[in-house]
């Protein structure tokens, strides 16, 4: 659920980007798969309802190419009212063909930063880059790939970053300072990333954030996943617009979101039930 709990986050972060340049950003998104954070800012339109549109048995038995045509109708039918352009950078092929395709991203990239070197036609994309952003990739996708990135930009971009509470962000952070960005975590609230897919998913994470010295209580313990909200960019701007002053939030826990993994008390201890 985590581009519907994040989208009015990543609105009111673009308003403050683009009242200090007085330009529409171009926001960089990082594993942004078939653009679905782009569909979800730039339309009224929500994730839920967009995954409720694909899973219909008529829409999984039209092909790729087709349903293709058809999506760029779609898109196109809806007003814009995005406060940036997108360009994203994920590693499957497929995807940013689709995101391109239909309207949803202006440019992509497909390439794997952890591995290999960026290219000089990726370069040039991303020298224009005024906000890099994730929803997903970090843990995955490391310093390396935003090393590359912010080799690669003419300015200083704001980089918004939506991170479990599993990974550590210093190594990211250290990296971000030597590009001249300072980094700030919003406190007083986190955002639901998704379900556990299965018990042994949701006790390893309830594992790791122990072996951290985070408390799950209330939190992953409930059967979800949880990110915390990062956002890097120069001390200058950070001064003028502290993050706490930006970002208003809701973080989606009391949405309906179907079973979930939780540990209940029984006679030989806490045991992981599933939850309806």
């Amino acid at each position: 659920m985590i581009p519907d709990v994040a989208e009015p986050i990543v609105r009111q972060i673009l308003a403050a980007k683009a009242s200090a340049t007085g330009v529409k950003p171009i926001v960089l998104d990082v594993g942004c798969s078939y653009g679905i954070n782009a569909a979800v800012h730039r339309f009224p339109l929500t994730f839920s309802g967009l995954r409720h549109r694909y899973a219909r048995r008529e829409m999984r038995a039209i092909r790729s190419e087709t349903l293709m045509g058809l999506d760029r109708n779609f898109y196109s039918a809806w007003p814009d009212v995005g406060l940036a352009r997108f360009v994203g950078l994920d590693v499957s092929a497929p995807a940013i063909r689709y995101a391109t395709a239909v309207g949803l991203l202006e440019q992509g990239i497909v390439a794997d930063l952890e591995k290999e070197p960026l290219s000089t036609e990726s370069a040039r994309v991303l020298r224009s880059t005024d906000v890099i952003m994730s929803t997903g990739c970090i843990g995955y996708v490391t310093e390396k790939t935003f090393s590359k990135i912010l080799d690669a930009t003419q300015k200083h971009p704001w980089i918004i970053s939506f991170v479990l509470r599993m990974f550590p962000y210093d190594s990211l952070a250290a990296t971000f300072a030597k590009h001249g960005l300072v980094t700030e975590r919003l406190t007083g609230a986190t955002f639901i990333q998704r379900r556990f897919r299965d018990a042994e998913e949701f006790e390893g994470t309830l594992s790791t954030l122990a072996a951290l010295g985070i408390d799950a209580t209330g939190l992953e313990s409930e059967g979800l996943f949880h990110a915390d909200l990062i956002l890097s960019r120069p001390e200058s701007d950070a001064r003028v617009a502290p993050l706490e002053d930006i970002v208003t939030v809701a973080s989606g826990r009391g949405r309906p979101i179907g079973p979930r993994y939780v540990h209940v008390a029984g006679h030989e201890g806490l045991q992981v039930a599933l939850e309806p």
